[in-house]
């Protein structure tokens, strides 16, 4: 998939202010658990999106704009199977690019690594059969590290060896290295930065937030599109009341993190117990 835009670049209204934004989903499923959206509202979601006017371009794309434009990038975490029946024929309908991160150690079993919160269902994810044909397709396939670990608490080499081998099996097995990397759970120290600049061109996190002039390429902020379930999320693009909605959910997590702590490591069969 190219870079396209759902009509002309639009500048902001006078009661606006231009935002440009990365959002991201990891399953569509109905089970309602905190990574997944319904198929349904996934498709309306698309829909708000081209309603609103927003230029759809690639990460790297995003990061170059100017500051009016109103603009965002669409990122799929994990690689999960339902991406391809899902996520990618609305996205190719609307030739919009988008941004697939790869477990690759895990590529073709599930969701079921160290560290894996409560409530997450079990989840197929992708073949690498399926994934060369995306990526054919235009699918931007991107680093998730090797066994999507919590990067900042593994030793600097270890953390490394997870960064640089999902790379190079990236560039092996689709014949292209990846340009971007997610933190598995946003979690990135300066060390874990370091190691991603080696290898790549910018990393995103899980900072509920807007892009800023400025912003680290490699601690890029997303906003999580479990939380856009209404229109006027939207069709309020950059005005006050949805920066207002921006702080306020970002103030929530926050808040819910210092009293969560980071995940705690569970321990699966693969683990030996």
């Amino acid at each position: 998939m190219t870079s396209s835009t759902t009509s002309a670049p639009v500048s902001p209204a006078p009661d606006q202010t231009a935002v440009r934004a990365i959002l991201t989903w990891h399953s569509l499923d109905d089970s309602g658990s905190p990574i997944s959206v319904a198929a349904p509202l996934f498709r309306r979601q698309l829909d708000w999106i081209a309603d609103a006017q927003l230029r759809v371009v690639p990460v790297s794309e995003l990061m170059t704009l100017p500051d009016d434009a109103q603009a965002v990038a669409l990122t799929f975490d994990d690689g999960l199977a339902n991406f391809a029946t899902e996520a990618a024929p609305q996205l190719r309908e609307r030739a919009w690019p988008v941004s697939l991160f790869v477990v690759t150690d895990r590529v073709g079993t599930d969701n079921q690594w160290r560290g894996q919160s409560p409530g997450i269902p079990v989840l197929p994810l992708l073949e690498w059969d399926a994934l060369a044909e995306l990526a054919r397709n235009g699918i931007a396939m991107e680093n998730h590290t090797r066994t999507h670990p919590r990067l900042d608490g593994l030793a600097e080499r270890d953390a490394a060896a997870e960064i640089d081998g999902a790379a190079d099996a990236l560039h092996a097995r689709l014949d292209r290295a990846p340009e971007g990397i997610a933190y598995p759970y946003g979690a990135c120290s300066p060390a874990v930065r370091a190691a991603a600049r080696r290898r790549h061109r910018w990393g995103v996190t899980t900072e509920f937030r807007t892009l800023r002039t400025g912003d680290d390429p490699f601690a890029l902020p997303r906003l999580d599109a479990w939380y856009f379930t209404r229109r006027s999320h939207f069709s309020s693009w950059g005005e006050a009341r949805f920066r207002a909605w921006v702080w306020a959910r970002r103030a929530a997590r926050s808040a819910r993190a210092a009293v969560m702590g980071p995940p705690r490591l569970t321990t699966t069969a693969e683990d030996g117990a």
